[in-house]
């Protein structure tokens, strides 16, 4: 339900609410907790929770989504149950257990997260949704007493690497367990809430699109910052003012643009406004504390670089020293050398100064800091990658984009209408901001209707990313059988999704059809039967259309056989303009196997050959001697050798050369066709043509209904065809055996990792034995580390046997793509060695500067990809045998050890 405007309640509502009050006791316990009065959604989801229901709540950033988590874990400890409260990243998850702590105690609550764990059966948990998942599948005891799973940020199921995981959870909690799922604003929560009810049984679907801060909308060009929307006759258009200052600033860009071209000035164009500028306008007008969102790690740094160089403060000296005190705290456990080799130094001066970024690229405790520093209003600006729009709690009076275009990991993309209302709805801080603002910086290619186009619309569909994963299958086959395990799967929010496609989908195929027999009526022929005239057209076409291909296809490998032939002297005719000409050919110009000869021509112009220049094959048609001083950068040469080739008999060098025809055996086939038609009695009509006409939109139609049906068949069913073809893969390794987990199986049952099965093959192939703790860590790390697009390609690794089991790991992920492609999947994406040095050199007592120069690797990179390696080794104690458990144990304490060990939450 949507909640709306609170009118004056009449007796009859007030007498309801009374009774309301009297049945939900808890809650009105809870509310009283608050110095100020709940908002109506927040009621209306507590109120369903404490009656038992399920809860989904969709509202924007910033309108107190998490009242209603916290009334969770309030009924869970009234209850003496169990609360989870799950988190997409670890930040997040440290962030709010630092809240529960402070306001139920710290026996109360554990923190669970892949690299912390502390009082791990307390009654308050939170948690990362994949530790949930992990604990769902082992059949964990900490689940015992389990009432209510708080799903924090649940629109990340969306999330195209790590979404599944939601749905995992939320289909296979037990079905006693009551699920608080918040969302922010997504333009189908009406349809998630549907799935929710069929998988969760009772759930409240509550949507508020109010913000609780109005939102106020700006473009800044130059130094002048204009309002994006004015109000005209009542209406609400883009400024017209904005739109002459925009159309203005790109003529004297232009302007500035051909000086520069004239004057042969090539330096890079500078932004309409710098970063400092930006600063200081926002702190002209008040607009301080700000999130600057650049989407590039290198540009943060460079902007804080920036306003260091200019002196930039916005910190008061008594300000400063806070700051100064509260970074020393925070790292206090980091060594010195270490703290050198992270930059400590500039990263507190800008600090000191309430300048700060925020990106994955940052140690974790530095982006904390950050956090609670802004937080507490002693960073007054952040510039910051997109990462910080998810989940962490740092509000701000305003936001600004200084470009709409970002990376999405494969591509420049531009900003979408969800990702500009998820980025701006950090702007204006509930209980402080009587409103908020959202900034835009102009470029050429920022057109001020785009943007009040984004900020107009709030289309942020929520839609699934789940498929089954090898792991995923061998613990569902495991617990529930197969044929339960598709019932789960079919049970997916991705199935649900795709089933309700099928719906549009089949009434596109019924309109179709009725189009259909209209253009078949008017196809009718009296003489004969016209579809099967049409029949014999299109073959025809087919048969002429592929034998001009397979001529060409000829054509072009005896050219490239013919070119193979040429040496230097040979005359050769070209096919050039009306004419053609001869050519002498004075290197062969062999290229990697091809043949590229470097050819003069009559008109002295020397050029390389290729199969296009000659359009079939070439034969010699004399030969010409060429003098050993011929320099073909000289002029007066080129001018000799080609009066020597025009002196050749021309007309009877080109009478040589003949167009040769290949023939292809199509011909026969088009004879008989041709022949076909001509009899068919259709051929004689006289509104023949009119009749094809119809015939071919006949035939077009049938088509397009045929990929319809095919789309239909492949979205029935499709998450259950794609477990099968998952079970078949398993069970040709020997995973599975019919309806039985072998031990095998069981091995990759407690590997969570991407490359799940390429982890569990290793183990049972043994190519990770023999190895030390500190090889083991290096070529593990093949199966942690994702690289970025622009990072080098060619990695060198320490020789000896940890070369020869990274590549031997590589072998094995060679080995099962092959099965992979027998079963139509493509599940295991390419391992990369990039992080095998790096991983190596830390588990054997490398320092860490020494490894982040060597390998040109930030720290948060470093730090992160360490722990992620931490994590999988754990799980491969788990699941190996005799030696290697103790080996991978050992491996995974050797890299915890300095920043990779140091994750303070207190």
């Amino acid at each position: 339900m949507t909640i709306g405007e609170i009118t004056s309640p009449s007796p009859a509502q007030r007498y309801a609410a009374a009774r309301r009050r009297a049945a939900t006791p808890r809650f009105t316990e809870f509310a009283a907790g608050y110095d100020f009065p709940l908002d109506p959604f927040q009621v209306e989801a507590c109120r369903a929770l404490e009656e038992g229901k399920s809860v989904l709540v969709a509202a924007p950033t910033g309108a107190g989504k998490t009242v209603v988590g916290e009334f969770a874990v309030h009924l869970a400890l009234a209850g003496g149950v169990k609360c989870f409260y799950t988190t997409p990243i670890k930040a997040l998850s440290n962030q709010k257990y630092l809240d529960f702590v402070r306001r139920h105690g710290p026996d109360r609550v554990g923190l669970l997260t892949g690299d912390n764990t502390i009082n791990g059966e307390a009654p308050i948990i939170v948690m990362t949704t994949e530790v949930l998942r992990n604990m769902l599948y082992a059949g964990s005891s900490t689940l015992t007493g389990l009432g209510y799973v708080v799903m924090d940020e649940v629109h990340y199921l969306g999330d195209r690497f790590r979404g599944g995981v939601w749905e995992e959870v939320i289909i296979n909690l037990p079905e006693s367990v009551r699920l608080v799922a918040l969302s922010a604003t997504v333009s189908n929560a009406e349809e998630f809430g549907e799935w929710l009810i069929t998988v969760r049984g009772a759930t409240e679907v509550i949507v508020d699109e109010h913000r609780p801060v109005p939102l106020w909308q700006h473009m800044l060009v130059g130094h002048r910052l204009f309002d994006l929307f004015v109000e005209v006759d009542g209406e609400r258009r883009v400024n017209p003012h904005l739109i002459r200052a925009t159309q203005e600033a790109a003529r004297r860009r232009q302007l500035a643009e051909t000086r520069r071209h004239r004057s042969r000035q090539h330096g890079r164009r500078r932004p309409t406004a710098s970063r400092v500028e930006i600063v200081e306008r926002l702190d002209a007008q008040g607009l301080l504390p700000a999130i600057i969102f650049i989407f590039s790690r290198n540009g943060c740094d460079q902007a804080v670089e920036e306003c260091l160089r200019s002196g930039l403060r916005l910190n008061r000296p008594e300000e400063a020293d806070e700051v100064q005190a509260i970074a020393e705290a925070r790292v206090a456990g980091i060594a010195d050398g270490d703290l050198r080799a992270l930059g400590y130094g500039t990263w507190v001066e800008g600090l000191r100064r309430g300048i700060a970024a925020h990106h994955a690229g940052m140690l974790p405790i530095f982006k904390e800091t950050v956090e609670e520093l802004f937080a507490a209003g002693l960073v007054k600006v952040v510039f910051a990658t997109e990462t910080l729009a998810l989940g962490i709690n740092m509000p701000a009076r305003t936001v600004v984009l200084e470009r709409l275009i970002k990376w999405n990991g494969e591509e420049h993309t531009p900003v979408t209408p969800g990702e500009y209302t998820q980025l701006t709805g950090r702007a204006g801080r509930r209980g402080i901001d009587v409103e908020g603002h959202a900034v835009v910086c102009w470029a050429e290619d920022v057109d001020p209707g785009a943007v009040a186009g984004l900020a107009s619309r709030r289309t942020y569909p929520l839609r699934s990313s789940f498929r089954p994963s090898y792991n995923m299958a061998v613990n569902l086959v495991g617990q529930v059988g197969r044929e339960r395990a598709h019932a789960l799967l079919e049970a997916s929010f991705a199935q649900f999704q795709a089933d309700r496609a099928v719906v549009g989908l089949t009434r596109q195929i019924r309109r179709n059809e009725a189009t259909l027999a209209e253009y078949q009526r008017a196809m009718q022929c009296h003489l004969g039967d016209f579809a099967e005239y049409a029949a014999l057209r299109r073959e025809l076409s087919d048969v002429e259309a592929a034998a001009s291909r397979e001529t060409a296809q000829l054509r072009r490998a005896a050219a490239a056989e013919s070119l193979l032939r040429l040496r230097p002297g040979d005359i050769v005719a070209l096919p050039m303009g009306r004419r053609g000409g001869l050519a002498v050919v004075l290197d062969t110009g062999l290229i990697g196997g091809e043949a590229r000869p470097v050819v003069l021509t009559e008109e002295r112009r020397v050029k390389r050959l290729t199969v296009v220049d000659v359009r079939g094959p070439i034969e010699p048609v004399g030969r010409l001697r060429i003098p050993r001083s011929f320099n073909p950068r000289s002029a007066a040469d080129r001018r000799d050798l080609a009066a020597g080739l025009r002196s050749r008999q021309r007309d009877g060098v080109l009478a040589a050369h003949r167009e040769r025809r290949t023939a292809t055996g199509y011909e026969e086939r088009i004879a008989d066709l041709r022949a076909a038609l001509r009899r068919h009695p259709c051929h004689g009509c006289t509104d023949r043509e009119e009749h094809a006409r119809w015939a071919n939109r006949s035939w077009q139609l049938e088509r397009e209904i045929e990929t319809l049906r095919r789309r239909v068949e492949g979205r029935t069913g499709s998450l259950a065809r794609t477990f099968d073809r998952v079970c078949d893969v398993l069970g040709d390794l020997g995973y599975l055996a019919g309806e039985d987990v072998t031990e095998d199986g069981r091995r990759l049952a407690r590997l969570y990792t991407e490359l799940d099965l390429v982890a569990a093959e290793c183990l049972r192939r043994g190519v990770w034995s023999g190895l030390t703790p500190a090889e083991l860590a290096g070529a593990v790390a093949v199966l942690v580390y994702e690289p970025r697009e622009d990072e080098p390609a060619v990695v060198r690794l320490p020789a000896g046997r940890l070369a020869e089991a990274c590549a031997r790991t590589i072998d094995v992920w060679r080995d099962l793509t092959e099965v992979e492609q027998r079963h139509r999947l493509n599940f295991l994406r390419e391992p990369s060695p990039r992080f095998v040095t790096a991983a190596y050199r830390w588990a054997r007592g490398a320092d860490l500067e020494t490894i982040l120069v060597e390998q040109d690797m930030s720290a948060g990179d470093f730090v992160r990809w360490t722990r992620q390696l931490v994590d999988l080794l754990g799980q491969i104690e788990q699941a190996a045998d005799g030696d290697l458990r103790a080996v991978a144990a050992a491996a995974a304490g050797s890299l915890r050890r300095g920043v990779v060990d140091y994750t303070p939450v207190a």
